[in-house]
């Protein structure tokens, strides 16, 4: 998937704060240690730095949400970390994505914190980043993969 088609399927699933521009997804994809996986209408952009695993983005087409894309994405980003060392992943998604959130949690990740007022939204009020981790090699609910 090259940047422009990441950069317009993320146009679509994500409006607020703002979707990431071909740009940053050229050269975040140069940047060292960063990976991409793909499926049908998809995809998860993850990094890894030492021991951990981050989660920078996911996307589903809104379509083809609760079809079961994200959870493999999120399964194949555990898989790669675990693969690569990671001992823990973690991700940042805005408070008010409930959605994202209970993927998430099924997946076995927990709250570990909060950033307030993190996500400025285009009408000037800000959201709260939940930040959430999980063991990679710790079995739960993603291990069922």
């Amino acid at each position: 998937m090259t940047p422009a088609k990441l950069a317009a399927l993320h146009k679509i699933c994500f409006t607020s704060p703002r979707p990431w521009s071909v740009t940053e997804f050229s050269d975040m994809l140069g940047s060292r240690g960063v990976f991409l996986l793909t499926a049908p209408d998809g995809f998860l952009l993850g990094r890894l730095i030492a021991d951990e695993a981050e989660l920078l983005t996911v996307a589903v087409h809104p379509d083809r949400r609760g079809h079961g894309i994200g959870r493999k994405l999120i399964e194949g980003f555990l898989d790669t970390a675990l693969d690569e060392g990671a001992a823990d992943a973690f991700l940042e998604v805005a408070s008010d994505n409930a959605i994202a959130i209970n993927l998430y949690k099924s997946a076995g990740f927990t709250e570990i914190n909060r950033r307030t007022g993190y996500y400025m939204q285009p009408d000037g009020t800000s959201v709260d980043a939940v930040l959430m981790t999980r063991s990679v090699s710790a079995s739960g609910p993603a291990d069922a993969r």
